[in-house]
């Protein structure tokens, strides 16, 4: 009886399931982590289930479009090949460059690849940790999912640790929520070094036919010690020139007692309703199964019922024959239907006449063809039309604090007083709000077969506040500056389908402080068979003519102060990218010329015992046009269990005094691939990066950002030394970890073990990370 009843329960949960999630494919994750799409949900093989049930391990991921919330379907976070380069912030290929510790503010190399545009300066070169909407993984789970992830290196006075822990729930088919707690702590190695950020994250999604949302939420606490760089890089260039010897904390500083804080919280909502029709389509094998498993098991269960109610009604019937029924003699049975004659039957009008066999015959084979069609179809909604509204808001505060300043460290000096600890303290501090709305209407593509590209059209309010200090007549206030922009736009694109996709996005400034830029993007990707395989041949490009950033024409602080007027910054990228899986080649090449290029920059003398002075740091705008050409190949080997992965990255700036770029960037990794006692995956190998000799952005901590050396007396060379890590990495039913020892090769001279001047990097240190998926 119980192993019937379970077995029904299972029969109607995975008939719900067929007919709940069959517009989506889960991820299924195997014993050793990896990722393969099944519509699955129970175990197949096995109806007795009052034995121990598999917990089902289906994750559905997928991220979103900022602006109208689009799912954009992509795999779990489960990566288990360079794994613990996930956990750098020099990046997954070690193409950024960082002030030396791990979390620390970082640039990257690779121009094409550098954000543009953010409002907030002040959080940019935090990237790596940094939380956005569109990038977050949104999950739809078949039992609740946790994951955590910690990683860590050296102790506790110059170690670095790190935990984030996700977890996602679904309350029903379509309504899933989760949270993302994130923590990151670096002492340094080196004095006056240590940063720590603190994301808390809330997401949830609900995927219904007609309504879909989207909600994020998250809290982020950023603080960083400021050193400002040795004083002389000779300590770690050649550290034989001194009589005694220093380790990494020993070394003297720039400064001391600096810190860059950013506390920011952010809140997206994107929701919208869709207007369609439900239509049959064909189901999948895999779906075709599990309700055909659904059905087998309710016709058991109806089968048993019916042999209960004649076991219940043969007990009754024999009961009733021991007792009087207290019915007069010769009287009817009442309930009973009388017998009906022929002509009874034939004066039913309600009834299908049929006449003869073959009549019959043919009505049984076409309700036979109808039964077969009805076992595999589905039934599906097809929005035609939809409504959007996205709300986009954040709230950021940033604090540039010393509690004391070398003498003559700055140029300029533009207020005496100290707000909070006197005369020769810093207490910089600026507010940013930014709240956006956004509109839109959408003719969907695929509910016809003749239309075949969507279309949106769509109108955006922003409104900005910014606080900073503000000199009047000598007087220090406090000041606020509104800006808002009203915008239209509208967009072409084809998602659908496995040979051609596009996407045109154009929008139009209407009103408000940067009435009159434009941008335009189009991207394009066409697929299509080769000798067995699939090539993918894609493009894009945009032209964009905006204003520089608030942020980028304003800011006042004690020692740095700027009020620009600029003109608008010109854009232009055409970009093409090959792609062969068979041979493991991936090519991109790009071409981008910019007009007005706006962009940081900063100098300092030297002094004669390491020192620095009249340092100044500002916002330029170079006049002339800049031409960029970038190529990159991915090209991957393999011979058994050896591999040999590449990415080599040439670039071309026609102005280095004003973008500096390294000519040659190439990323290396050399490792063996195989499985220990057929569970234990190990990939055991060491990975490299190079890049060419040239004159990378310097750190100003006072504005957080990378900045252009602008003084030729005191700027210096970087590059021409490899960063060689040598590493294990492993899976094991799902969970990865990894031990890896970084910057092996510890020698060298002229500054080529830096990445930003005078910042230079960790020495040999051995990390461990780990990550466990939990379904439970």
């Amino acid at each position: 009886m119980y192993r019937r009843l379970s077995t029904l329960i299972v029969a109607l949960l995975a008939l719900a399931h067929v007919s709940a999630q069959t517009d989506r494919d889960f991820n299924q994750i195997d014993e050793n982590g990896n990722v393969s799409r099944r519509s699955e949900n129970f175990n197949k093989h096995s109806k007795d289930t009052t034995q121990h049930k598999e917990i089902p391990k289906g994750l559905y991921t997928w991220t979103i479009d900022r602006r109208f919330g689009d799912v954009i379907p992509t795999e779990p976070d489960t990566l288990s090949h360079l794994f613990m380069n996930t956990t750098f912030n020099s990046g997954m290929y070690g193409d950024y460059n960082t002030t030396g510790s791990n979390y620390t503010a970082r640039l990257s190399r690779i121009f094409i690849d550098r954000p543009y545009g953010d409002y907030f300066i002040f959080t940019e070169p935090y990237s790596f940790v940094n939380k956005k909407p569109d990038e977050l993984l949104y999950m739809n789970t078949l039992s609740p999912y946790t994951s955590v992830l910690y990683d860590n290196c050296g102790d506790k006075t110059n170690g670095e640790d790190h935990i984030d822990a996700k977890f996602a729930v679904n309350a029903n088919k379509r309504l899933n929520f989760g949270f993302d707690l994130d923590y990151a702590y670096a002492r340094g190695y080196y004095s006056n070094q240590n940063v720590s950020h603190f994301n808390g994250t809330l997401f949830g999604s609900y995927l219904g036919d007609r309504y879909q949302m989207h909600f994020f939420f998250n809290a982020a606490h950023q603080k960083a010690s400021e050193n400002g760089g040795i004083t002389t890089d000779d300590y770690v260039t050649h550290p034989e020139s001194f009589t005694d010897n220093y380790t990494e904390s020993e070394i003297p500083t720039v400064l001391s007692k600096n810190w860059n804080r950013n506390d920011h919280q952010h809140l997206f909502l994107s929701h919208r309703y869709n207007i369609g029709f439900y239509r049959m389509v064909k189901m999948t094998d895999e779906e075709i199964k599990a309700r055909q498993f659904a059905k087998e098991s309710m016709k058991e269960h109806e089968a048993e019922k019916e042999q209960q109610d004649a076991d219940k009604k043969e007990l009754r019937k024999e009961k009733d024959t021991k007792k009087p029924t207290g019915r007069p003699e010769g009287a009817k049975v009442v309930g009973k239907e009388p017998q009906r004659d022929a002509l009874d039957i034939a004066a039913d009008t309600t009834r299908i006449k049929v006449d003869g066999q073959a009549a019959i015959d043919s009505l049984n084979r076409l309700q036979a063809i109808q039964d077969s069609i009805d076992a595999t179809m589905k039934r599906e909604y097809v929005p035609v039309t939809s409504f959007i509204h996205t709300l986009d808001i954040s709230n950021y505060n940033h604090i540039y604090q010393a509690y004391s300043t070398p003498t003559n460290y700055y140029q300029n000096t533009y207020y005496k007083q100290g707000l909070v600890y006197g005369n020769d303290s810093i207490y910089d501090q600026v507010k940013h709000q930014h709240i956006k709305n956004t509109l839109a209407l959408a003719l969907l593509e695929g509910f016809n077969k003749y239309v075949k590209a969507g279309l949106k059209a769509f109108v955006s309010y922003e409104h900005n506040t910014y606080q900073m200090p503000e000199l009047e007549n000598g007087l220090l206030l406090w000041n606020k500056w509104k800006e808002y922009n009203l915008t239209f736009g509208a967009q072409l694109s084809k998602t659908q389908g496995k040979t051609l996709h596009f996407n045109l996005t154009a929008e139009r400034w209407l009103s408000g402080a940067d009435a009159g830029d434009m941008t335009i993007d189009f991207s394009t990707d066409l697929n299509f068979p080769l000798f067995g395989d699939t090539v993918q041949l894609a493009a894009s490009a945009f032209y964009q003519q905006c204003n520089p950033v608030f942020l980028q024409a304003t800011y006042h602080s004690k020692h740095i102060w700027w009020d620009n007027n600029f003109d608008r910054e010109k854009r232009s990228r055409i970009e093409g990218l090959f792609s062969y899986q068979k041979t493991n080649t991936k090519l991109r090449i790009a071409a981008e010329n910019i007009k007005n290029y706006t962009y940081y920059g900063m100098s300092y003398d030297l002094t004669d015992n390491g020192g620095r002075k009249n340092m100044t740091a500002g916002v330029y705008q170079e006049g002339e046009n800049i031409q960029i050409l970038t190529a990159q190949l991915h090209q991957n080997f393999r011979l058994g269990p050896l591999n040999w992965e590449n990415v080599i990255t040439y670039q071309k700036s026609s102005n280095k005094e004003v973008l500096p770029l390294p000519d040659l960037n190439i990323f290396t990794n050399l490792y063996l691939k195989f499985k220990i006692a057929k569970v234990l995956g190990v990939e055991l190998g060491a990975d490299a990066t190079y890049f060419t000799k040239y004159y990378a952005p310097d750190f100003c901590p006072a504005i957080n950002q990378f900045a252009v050396q602008k003084n030729e007396a005191s700027r210096i060379e970087l590059g021409e030394f490899p960063f060689i890590d040598v590493y294990a990495n492993m899976t094991l039913k799902g969970v990865r970890f990894f031990l890896v020892m970084t910057n092996v090769v510890n020698n060298g001279a002229n500054h080529m073990k830096f990445l930003t001047p005078h910042y230079p990097t960790n020495g040999s240190v051995i990390h461990f990370g780990v990550s466990w998926p939990f379904f439970n």
